[in-house]
Formats: C-alpha cells, structure tokens, sequence
C-alpha cells in the first residue's frame, strides 16, 4: 500500500459519520495493515518527530508567524514536495537497516510522533516512502502532547525539536534528546550506526557532575577518586547503551559489526577508573573511549563519524552540532539530593570553585 493509500484510508475513518473530522484533534494511528499483534517491547523503539526526521525549518516558521491554518494550508498545497532530510534522519536510517542483518528477524522500529494532524501526513509519508524508510507507525496528536504515547509505542529513545515535549519524556523516565540544527552538507553511510555519548548526566547519573559544577574540579577528582571502585549509578541513556549491546551482538552472531559506540567525556585521569569500572559492572562495552580533559569535542566526534551524539551541555552540544548531529539531554525535573564530596589528600575539604 503506498504513501497515498494510507493517508486515503486515514481521510476515509476520518470522514466516517462515527468519526467527523471535528474530532481529529487527538487521534493516535498507528499504521500497521496486519492482523498479528505486535508486542514493540521486543525491539528497540525510536520515537522521533517529524522536525527531527526532516528539515521542516520553514513550516515551522509559518506555524509560528501564520498560525495553524496558514500552516495547514502549506502543508496540504507542498503535500507532493519531498522535505529535506533533517538532523535523525541518519540515525533513523542507520537503525533500520539492523533489520537487514538477519531475513525475518526484525530488531528496531521506528515511529513517527507528530503533533501535527492526520489530515496533513501525506507530506511526511510520501517523504518516507521516497528516502526508503520502512516506517510504518505514527502517532499523530493534532496538538496535544506527545508524552503520554511514549509508553504505549514503548519507546526506547525519543528525538525531537520541541524542548516541551524532550521535557516531558525525560521527567517520565525515557531516553530523550532536543535535537540542533543539522549540520551543513550532511551525509553520512548506513552500513555501520555510530552512536556517541557523553559520559555524566547522559549515561551516569549527574551526581558527580553536580559537585564538579557546585564544588569545583579539585572536590570532584577527590570525589572520583574516592569512589572509584564503586559504580557510577545508571543515568537517562544508560539502558539505551545496554540495548545497543544486545543488539550488537545480535549483529555479531550474524557476522557484522552493525554498531559502533563512543564515550566522549570531558573525564580524564583520574576520573577515567571509575568509569572504566563502572562499564565493567554493567557487562556493556564501548568501542570507542575518549578522555578529553577540556580538549573540545567537535572534531573527535566528526573522526569517528557519528550519526548522533548526546550531550547534556548545551556548550558542548553547540560545537559538536556543526560537525556531526547532536542531541541535547535535558535533566529530569525533579530536586536532586546533595552529593558529599570527599576529602582532598591533605584530609582538608575541598575548595568551591571560583564564579
């Protein structure tokens, strides 16, 4: 069934005198032409909205400027325009083709997530089915939030543009990235996801973080170095991590190297133990480490080629978006504990660091 079907048959329910479309405002569809339940708990799910899949810079704009209607006319007038591929477009890709390895063993999915309404998602589809893309499922909510369908598409990693709905995943516990601006002349290959983290408040817990921030670089390194046979504790991406695991060895068995992963963290020595330590504990590996200690992040990222990368600092995420796609992690909204440091060799407690 093409892109022009599926949205036919949307048009048709909509229509129906059961369902006018004056009820359209918050309809969930989810686009699957088979009668075999599908348990999506079983794969790794991507969650990504329709600004983070494509460049849709321009009818944000009119959105913003226009309002709704002067949108939804856009959008039905450039319904047979193709859009631009925005900054997960890659990754999305990437991630679909783990479904290749193996013939019949599907491993990921993607979902479409758009606050958008039905009546306007031929543009998106029509996109998709032209890029390639087996996506499947969408979950169109006319406007209302996005949050609440994480859970029931079981979404393992939520992308998109709007910090709003980032915020609202992540204080509901998921995986969640504010998407930047792609970088010029993007392009990358598919035959191998690359995927690069930042190590605190994306994959650690930002406890660590938290004293470097509140208490200066000498509280932290005595902290770690307190602490570095004690595991870091799990952050915001940690299980996304130990799925890609799975999933690489999934590719293993197979005899590929589906997925390659980096930690690229502003942690050097000694802080690099507790990491090192805290990986080994999990039973996860990443092939890929950098300790940077203050050496910027851009071009180690652009080397290895990742296909997105997640950082919590908007500093950071700032160089690194003009070189590869970046993500940003916002924190989960809720009051953090007080962290003791330790104390210096000397046995004195720790300097703050100067504002």
């Amino acid at each position: 069934m093409t892109a022009a079907q599926r949205c036919g048959v949307v048009r048709d329910v909509l229509q129906d005198e059961r369902r006018p479309v004056a009820n359209e405002t918050n309809l969930v569809i989810e686009v699957v032409w088979s009668s075999v339940p599908v348990d999506l708990s079983k794969f790794f799910v991507i969650g990504i909205s329709t600004r983070a899949l494509f460049d849709l810079s321009k009818e944000d704009r009119i959105f913003r400027e226009q309002g709704l209607k002067a949108f939804s006319d856009y959008q039905l007038e450039h319904e047979d325009d193709l859009l631009p591929k925005g900054t997960g477009f890659a990754l999305a890709e990437a991630i679909l083709r783990l479904n290749s390895v193996a013939p019949g063993k599907r491993k990921a999915e993607v979902v479409v997530m758009s606050r958008n309404s039905a009546n306007t998602c031929l543009r998106i589809f029509n996109s998709t089915e032209h890029y390639g893309l087996d996506v499947t499922r969408a979950a169109l909510t006319g406007g209302a939030p996005l949050a609440p369908y994480l859970d029931a598409f079981d979404v393992d990693l939520f992308l998109s543009a709007d910090e709003a709905d980032v915020q609202a995943a992540a204080n509901a516990g998921i995986a969640a990235g504010l998407i930047q601006q792609a970088p010029q002349n993007e392009s990358r290959p598919v035959d191998q996801l690359r995927i690069a983290f930042d190590g605190d408040a994306v994959l650690f817990s930002g406890e660590s973080e938290r004293i470097y921030q509140e208490q200066g670089l000498e509280a932290f390194l005595a902290y770690e170095t307190a602490n570095a046979r004690k595991p870091l504790p799990d952050g915001p991406f940690a299980k996304v991590l130990r799925a890609l695991a799975i999933l690489q060895a999934f590719g293993e068995t197979a005899g590929q190297d589906v997925i390659r992963t980096a930690l690229v963290t502003a942690r050097n020595s000694p802080a690099h133990e507790r990491v090192i330590r805290t990986l080994r504990e999990w039973n996860v590996r990443i092939d890929e480490a950098f300790f940077l200690g203050g050496v910027s992040k851009d071009k180690v990222l652009q080397a290895f080629g990742a296909h997105i990368f997640f950082d919590d600092q908007e500093v950071h995420c700032q160089s690194a978006a003009k070189l590869v796609p970046t993500a940003r992690v916002l924190a989960r909204a809720v009051e953090p504990k007080p962290v003791q440091a330790a104390l210096t060799p000397d046995g004195s407690k720790p300097r703050k660091a100067v504002s």
